[in-house]
């Protein structure tokens, strides 16, 4: 596969080269910037993975109301019991609340996974750009 950057770190190794700047490897420094690039793209599939798992279960939890509110429609019985009736109601009330409690903890997991992993990936990135600039000074002390 092409690597799209590429015209842009040979614009910034020529730049370099020209500028004769010393004790400073530009190779390096795109190589270093094209990791926070990598970095930065894994951080956002991980956002889009957790996007889509959001999105799947938004899915479901709207089939499951469907499937719901169409059984009670089924099982209406016009002329009935009101006492019946009321119950009934009541249990679909309670089975529909007891359902958004559980679906809202299940997004807010799904919603937190995914930020706890990409803030990670960068998190990562951030410590092992400090340890390979440190690294890189210290050669030069």
């Amino acid at each position: 596969m092409a690597d799209a950057t590429q015209p842009f770190n040979d614009m910034f190794k020529k730049l370099g080269e020209q500028l004769k700047v010393p004790a400073f490897d530009m190779s390096k420094m795109m190589e270093h910037h094209q990791k926070n690039l990598d970095a930065m793209a894994r951080s956002w599939q991980a956002m889009a993975g957790g996007a889509s798992e959001i999105a799947t279960k938004q899915r479901e939890i709207f089939e499951a109301a469907v499937k719901d509110v169409t059984e009670m429609v089924q099982s209406y019985k016009p002329g009935g019991n009101p006492q019946e009736m009321m119950t009934k109601q009541a249990e679909f009330a309670k089975k529909a609340m007891e359902a958004a409690i559980a679906n809202t903890k299940d997004i807010a997991e799904l919603v937190q996974k995914s930020s706890t992993e990409a803030f990670k990936i960068v998190q990562d990135r951030m410590k092992e750009s400090y340890e390979e600039i440190r690294a890189g000074v210290e050669k030069k002390s």
